[in-house]
């Protein structure tokens, strides 16, 4: 197992970088073999480089998807990467799939032990929804409401999965499938079904003083 010290941190990872790629990653392109291999070789900064590029989506995916504690979830992803990285073989993309397998499988983990268990959530009586709501307030939950991430939580788990792991994890339908367990057609009925619905959330939400010009309503 590679040395991880100062590899993980407690703080949420920088987001200096885009999960898809561009000049500001710390690992991209020919440079992935050589910083996969040192990392292999318990290389700190290698592990580091690694987490910097991979993290923030690993974190997208796992709050997008209902973690309780995203970050804390997310540290011990890559805790679990690294442990078994010497063990990996294959290409960046691949890497990428090994990274958000162990990711889904952590979250189901989660979210079996939080059906088991139940959840406690401490009262709060700002957010007691029997309060009248603040012109503020409504405001920031008519954006929330806006939102991808809103639209994403009105889909159906297996569809979210898909979805998220398709644009966060910037996963191939194959690789999805292979994550999920599911064959690669499901898949992609998956994701059309979830299009749809989407697409019929965002036609709800026009009004007449914004016609579109898509030309597709």
């Amino acid at each position: 197992m590679p040395d991880l010290e100062g590899a993980l941190s407690p703080a949420t990872p920088r987001a200096r970088t885009s999960s898809r790629g561009g000049a500001g990653r710390a690992v991209g392109g020919d440079a992935f073999p050589g910083v996969l291999l040192a990392a292999q070789s318990g290389a700190s900064w290698a592990c580091t480089n690694l987490w910097i590029d991979y993290a923030p989506a690993v974190m997208g995916f796992l709050r997008a998807r209902g973690s309780r504690e995203p970050e804390d979830l997310t540290s011990e992803v890559f805790l679990a990467v690294f442990d078994s990285i010497d063990r990996f073989t294959g290409n960046e993309q691949e890497f990428r799939a090994f990274v958000f397998t162990i990711a889904y499988r952590r979250l189901v983990d989660e979210l079996r032990r939080r059906s088991t268990r139940g959840v406690h959530v401490e009262w709060d009586d700002e957010a007691d929804p029997r309060r009248s709501a603040s012109a503020e307030h409504e405001a920031i939950g008519n954006l929330a409401d806006a939102s991808a991430r809103a639209l994403l939580e009105g889909l159906p788990p297996d569809q979210r999965d898909v979805m998220v792991l398709r644009i966060i994890g910037d996963l191939t339908v194959e690789q999805v499938a292979e994550i999920v367990g599911k064959r690669p057609g499901a898949v992609k009925a998956l994701q059309r079904r979830a299009l749809g619905s989407l697409r019929k959330k965002f036609a709800a939400g026009r009004t007449p003083a914004a016609p579109s010009d898509d030309g597709r309503e």
